[in-house]
């Protein structure tokens, strides 16, 4: 299994709402990707400007397919990336197993 998280700061904060709308049809097509597991976007309510992916695929094949797809390549790349500053974080689960 492999685990991505990535936080997400929208430089502009004319640009949250954009953003939102923007991850929520990148999540909804990525959910439907082959090996997804799991892809949830948060927005949170303290820093209104930070959004939150939290990514689960089957395995690093399907992460890499997964970013060869519509959802990052026609959306995340060209549209969010240049609203937001990005930090990726692969991650190990630690609970539970």
């Amino acid at each position: 299994m492999v685990y991505n998280n990535v936080i997400l700061t929208v430089k502009s904060s004319d640009d949250i709402d954009n953003v939102r709308e923007l991850l929520a049809e990148q999540a909804r097509l990525s959910s439907k990707e082959p090996g997804c597991v799991r892809f949830e976007v948060y927005h949170s309510q303290i820093e209104l400007n930070q959004f939150f992916l939290v990514e689960q695929w089957a395995s690093e094949e399907d992460l890499v397919r997964h970013k060869e797809a519509k959802a990052f390549t026609e959306l995340y790349i060209p549209k969010v990336i240049p609203l937001v500053d990005r930090a990726p974080h692969l991650s190990d689960r630690v609970w539970p197993y």
